[in-house]
Order: C-alpha cells, then sequence, then structure tokens
C-alpha cells in the first residue's frame, strides 16, 4: 500500500506537462477548442423554463423556486458551450464569439439505450465474473435500428439564434414513434446552447417497468453525442478541438457534490495516463478543503452525514474554525490531520467494513455485503496520495478570506477553459457505478479520451459493429471497439433505461440492523433525507418554543416519501416515472441570524406548490411513522444473487 501510494506521489509530483516552452509566434492563434469539453444538460418537464448549468465550480446559489417554473414543473438545464482560440503552446489567447469570428456548430444527439447491453455490473472490476452476463436488452426485437433514437446532425450559427424547426431535435423514433430529444440555440455571442428532452419515458407495447435499470419495451429522452464547430478568425479556417455534450435526468440537489466527483475521476485517469501534470504539492483550497466542505454539505441530503458531518456534529470540518485549523501548516496539528486522512477508505486496507469515509455504496454493493473492498466507495487515488500529503504537512496552505470566483467574467482568460470543464464535471457523480446518474464506469478506462476530461470521437461515417448478444471481457480491449472513438449515444447508452426507475431505486440504509441511514448511494444528486418545508417553517419561527424548533431542525423527511413508501417497489418506480417533478430540489435559504442554535444558511426541499400543500408538520410526521416496504431484496442491492465466484486483486 505505502509503496503505491509513494508511486502515485512521484506522479504528481513529476507528471508532464501540456505546456513546454513557447513555440515560434506563442500569443497568436493557431487553432482552438471548444469548452467545456463535455458539457451536461438535464431534462425537465417544464415546457418553456431553462436556465444554464454552472460554469463556474462554486456558483452562488440560486433564489428560492428557480429550478422550477410558475405551474411547479421542473427547468431543463441547458448547457452553454464556447470557443478559445489558442497559441501553439496550446494556451487560450481570446474567446471566439460572432463578434470576431465566423462560428457555424453541429451536434449530433443520439440514445442507444434500448439497443444496447444491460446493466449488470460495472464490467471492469474484478467482481463482474460473479455478475450474470450482460445481454442485449430487448434481443427479442429483430430491427435493432428501430431501437435507437438517432435524429441525425443539426446545424446553428449566428448570434441570438432562438429554436426553429431546424435546430429540434424531433425526428428520431423509437420503434416507430417519434421521440423529442432537445433543440439548440445560441446567446447574443453565437456560443452554442444545448437543451435536452422533457423527461418523457414510455414502452412501446405498454408494458409497466419492474427493475432498476433494463425495463424491456422502454425508452427515455436522455441522450448525448458530439459538438464541433467550423471556425473563420482573421480569413483562416481553424483546427478545432470538438466536444461532447451529455443530456442527463435532473439534478434535484443543485449546489451539492459527491466527495468524489467526475472531475475528480477524469483527473484521476489522466494523472495515471500520463497526459496531465498535477501539481508538485496540493493546494488546500483547491485540492483538500473540497472533499471537507463535500461531507459536510451532505448533511442537507442525508440525515446519518447530517448526524456526523453537520451543524455542531463532532465533524461539523465546514465550519471557519475548522477550515482555518485545516489548512493552516503546522506541526502541532500533524496528527490530527493524520487521523482525519486515516478515517478515508483505503482499498489496500478496508476490506469490506462499512465504517470508513466517505459512507457511500460502492461498484460491488450488495445486499448482505460482499467480502470486497468494493463493496464501499473511496476517494480516486490522487485524492488519498494528495490527503497523505496534506497530513505530512506538505501542501500548499489555505487563505481564509479566499474567495472563489462566482461567475466566469470573474475567472481570468487564462484559466476559463479549465474552469468550464471543472464546473462542467463536479456537479456530476462518480460513486457507486450502479450504474450511476450522468455517465458511469467507462469513464475511467483511458482509451476514452484523447486529452484530459475530452472524449475520443469516432469517424462521423464509421458504423459500429455488432459485437454479439452477450457483453464479454475481451470487448474492455478490442481495437476500435465501444472504449475507443465514441458515437452519438455513446455514453448514456450504459445507463439504466428509463432513467427514472435507477432514480427511484437509489435509497440509503439497506441493511437497517447496521444503520437506517446510511451507507447511501448518490444523495448530492438523488437526496435521501431532507429538511422539509414545514419544518424549515417551524425553526425559522422565533414565536415557536425553542425545543419544537430544535426537534423540526433535527428532522429529516425522507425525500422518497412522494413515491408511496408504503406500496410496492413496482408502484414506486412507475410512479417516478409519471411524477418525476413533483419529487424535491433542496435549494439554499437563509437560516437564523445571531443563533447559537441554527446555522445562518440552511438547505431546504422545495416542492410544487400542489404537493407541499397537503404536506403539513403533522401529515410529515404521520409519513414518517408509517412502515416501509423493504427494498433490500430488489435487483439494485442484488447485483451478486450467487455471491463472490472468484476475484482478481
Amino acid at each position: 500500500m505505502a509503496a503505491k501510494r509513494r508511486t502515485l506521489r512521484r506522479t504528481l509530483a513529476g507528471g508532464k506537462s501540456r505546456a513546454r516552452g513557447h513555440a515560434a509566434g506563442a500569443g497568436e492563434i493557431v487553432r482552438a477548442a471548444i469548452y467545456p469539453a463535455i458539457g451536461v444538460a438535464r431534462v425537465g418537464n417544464s415546457k418553456d423554463g431553462w436556465f444554464l448549468a454552472p460554469e463556474v465550480p462554486d456558483p452562488l446559489p440560486q433564489p428560492s423556486g428557480f429550478y422550477r417554473d410558475g405551474t411547479g414543473a421542473l427547468k431543463r438545464q441547458a448547457v452553454r458551450f464556447r470557443v478559445y482560440g489558442l497559441d501553439a503552446d496550446g494556451r487560450p489567447v481570446r474567446e471566439l464569439t460572432a463578434a470576431n469570428a465566423v462560428i457555424n456548430w453541429t451536434v449530433h444527439l443520439a440514445n442507444q439505450k434500448a439497443a444496447w447491453y444491460e446493466y449488470r455490473a460495472a464490467q471492469d472490476i474484478p467482481e463482474a465474473e460473479s455478475a450474470p452476463a450482460p445481454m442485449l436488452r430487448n434481443i427479442t426485437v429483430g430491427d435493432r435500428a428501430g431501437l435507437v433514437i438517432d435524429p441525425g446532425s443539426r446545424h446553428i450559427s449566428g448570434p441570438n439564434v432562438h429554436g426553429g424547426k431546424a435546430h429540434v431535435f424531433d425526428t428520431g423514433k423509437f420503434m416507430g414513434t417519434p421521440v423529442y430529444l432537445g433543440e439548440l440555440r445560441t446567446d447574443e455571442a453565437g456560443r452554442l446552447v444545448v437543451l435536452g428532452g422533457h423527461g418523457k419515458s414510455a414502452s412501446y407495447n405498454g408494458t409497466r417497468a419492474i427493475t432498476f435499470a433494463n425495463n424491456e419495451a422502454w425508452h427515455d429522452d436522455v441522450s448525448d453525442g458530439p459538438v464541433r464547430a467550423e471556425v473563420q478568425h482573421e480569413g483562416r479556417v481553424l483546427k478545432v478541438d470538438p466536444a461532447w455534450v451529455v443530456v442527463a435526468p435532473p439534478n434535484y440537489g443543485p449546489m451539492q457534490k459527491s466527495v468524489r466527483t467526475m472531475w475528480d475521476l477524469m483527473r484521476d485517469v489522466a494523472i495515471k495516463a500520463g497526459t496531465l501534470a498535477a501539481p508538485p504539492r496540493p493546494s488546500f483550497d483547491g485540492d483538500i478543503r473540497p472533499i471537507f466542505e463535500r461531507l459536510s454539505r451532505l448533511q442537507w441530503v442525508n440525515a446519518g452525514f447530517a448526524a456526523a458531518f453537520g451543524w455542531q456534529g463532532p465533524f461539523d470540518v465546514a465550519t471557519p474554525q475548522w477550515l482555518a485549523r485545516l489548512g493552516a501548516k503546522s506541526d502541532d496539528d500533524m496528527e490530527m490531520r493524520r487521523v482525519l486522512a486515516n478515517n478515508f477508505r483505503n482499498f489496500e486496507r478496508d476490506a469490506w467494513s462499512p465504517v470508513p469515509w466517505p459512507w457511500l455504496y460502492g461498484d460491488a454493493m450488495n445486499v448482505p455485503t460482499l467480502h470486497t473492498p468494493r463493496a464501499f466507495a473511496t476517494l480516486t487515488d490522487t485524492q488519498l496520495a494528495m490527503l497523505d500529503q496534506w497530513a505530512a504537512g506538505d501542501f500548499e496552505p489555505g487563505d481564509p478570506q479566499c474567495e472563489p470566483p462566482r461567475k466566469l467574467e470573474d475567472v481570468p482568460l487564462a484559466a476559463q477553459p479549465d474552469t468550464l470543464d471543472r464546473a462542467s464535471l463536479e456537479f456530476c457523480l462518480a460513486d457507486a457505478f450502479d450504474p450511476g446518474c450522468e455517465m458511469t464506469w467507462p469513464m475511467r478506462i483511458k482509451t476514452m479520451y484523447v486529452a484530459p476530461f475530452r472524449l475520443a470521437h469516432a469517424d462521423p461515417e464509421w458504423a459500429e459493429p455488432s459485437y454479439g448478444a452477450a457483453f464479454t471481457a475481451h470487448l474492455l480491449t478490442l481495437p476500435n471497439g465501444p472504449f475507443f472513438g465514441q458515437a452519438p449515444g455513446g455514453i448514456t447508452r450504459w445507463m439504466a433505461v428509463p432513467w427514472q426507475t435507477d432514480t427511484a431505486s437509489c435509497r440509503s440504509g439497506l441493511t437497517p440492523s447496521y444503520d437506517p441511514y446510511l451507507p447511501t448511494f448518490w444523495p448530492a444528486r438523488v437526496p435521501n433525507q431532507v429538511l422539509s418545508e414545514a419544518d424549515y417553517e417551524i425553526v425559522i419561527d422565533d414565536k415557536q418554543p425553542l425545543g419544537e424548533r430544535l426537534a423540526a431542525f433535527a428532522r429529516r423527511a425522507d425525500w422518497n416519501r412522494e413515491l408511496g413508501l408504503h406500496t410496492s417497489y413496482t408502484e414506486q418506480i412507475n410512479h417516478m416515472i409519471d411524477h418525476f417533478a413533483d419529487m424535491g430540489v433542496v435549494e439554499v435559504r437563509d437560516g437564523v441570524e445571531k443563533s447559537p442554535h441554527f446555522p445562518l444558511v440552511m438547505e431546504v426541499e422545495n416542492l410544487p406548490h400542489v404537493v407541499r400543500a397537503r404536506l403539513s408538520a403533522a401529515v410529515e410526521r404521520r409519513l414518517a411513522a408509517a412502515p416501509r416496504t423493504d427494498l433490500s431484496t430488489i435487483a439494485k442491492a442484488n447485483r451478486f444473487p450467487r455471491g463472490l465466484l472468484r476475484t482478481r486483486g
């Protein structure tokens, strides 16, 4: 273990740099690139409402109700793409817009889920050998093309282009039925804006959904595909690095980040591949502080995290006092740093215990727990190595006055491209790939990328061959196979179909005899327990007895209660398909000023008006006390019905 960590620390200290020296003509634009390299849009059922995805990693919170329209429907999250002109060393010279360049955008969205392989387990882990073999979905359907929703490419250029038939992805069909996947727009500077679908899922033969990931005859309207641009600048046609767009499910915790984000995972992949340099020592503010802040913020989406890392909890590590101490290079605190760092799970040390942080289910999650370290999640090797350096005092100290940029315009030009990448991917999950929310386990495979955070693209004329009825291990390394250049729909096809059934299955505390709230799946995107509107109103009412206010603050409502927790699992997942927009969005609210009992800022569940109207505090308490259907036996929690047959490593 120690040797492996030392090796990675040497990698962090001595990785290759992407920019060496100054070529002739440095500072002159010689090519261009689209950012973010992977942009994430999200579905929503609002007819016209939408908002832009975060463009900095730490945006300011939006006002209450921002994520819903006037009817209570969920707005879609759109993603904006920009073009940056680069010099010969790959450094940004300026952003290229309609004011200084001619930009013609091309986007191709597709949904391949129903024609792809089932999700059974992440196929890049040894435990996959013990799971049932993934077969093609809808294997009895001979017309495989009829299962792929592919409307083809759409093109757009110029400023302020707001929709129009030519820019809508609505000609793709699922088994003969047209499916809308989204549309293109441009902003006032000619930047590209991509919107996805409306969260509509259906089966072509009327069958009900019965499981979390592989529902036969079903489709949804998430998608993904390449984003390209033709750019002319000062009379020259520039070579442009293309990007990718992923249309994902809604984000029900828009200010939350998981402890290991997709940016962390892709950074780790690039560092290990030698394509990305890491700093010789971690920055407390950039690398260490986010880990502890994320643990603390999960208090608003999981009751177990609230008890340990929440307000006045034993590890309330996101307070200014804690952060000032954690960010100081004091030898007196070295043992304190070491103890905290050693609390994080390490696969080589911690086996299958649920106790080490971050208390999240892993790729080989199962009930009962399997004897494998991957039963629970850990941080990336890069994060763990940086924690080791931090514990030893080898880090850049924190700045208590540090205020992160809240909008892209506050970021220096040279840092804007990387900022856009990080902002996009830090709000994506990289926890248990079971299968996940936005992207899943193939993102760990280095051949998926042509550069850090930038996916490899298949040739637009390339036709993917059939790989057989069952997924086999040889596909992981097959030249020009599914883990090399990607075609439209190639990223989201690994996810659950429809996405709502997986989201409704993402619970916590599936072994109540251990803990009713922990471990958990993906609380940063799919909350478990939340501070309800009714309890929040009690907390902030200083006319209420203090004891009642404290009790209301301590309570957490089950986020899934709207699904009908006493009904069957089948009823719950089908309710989610039809009513996903009725689920709460956890938003930032003002807390209580000048009070030792309550924080200044809280995160509170926002529900549609019609749902909120019937959930008084008394009703909430009755729901909390009602018996619930046991979900520990569902397929999501029992992916290895025969146990582990054999494991490597």
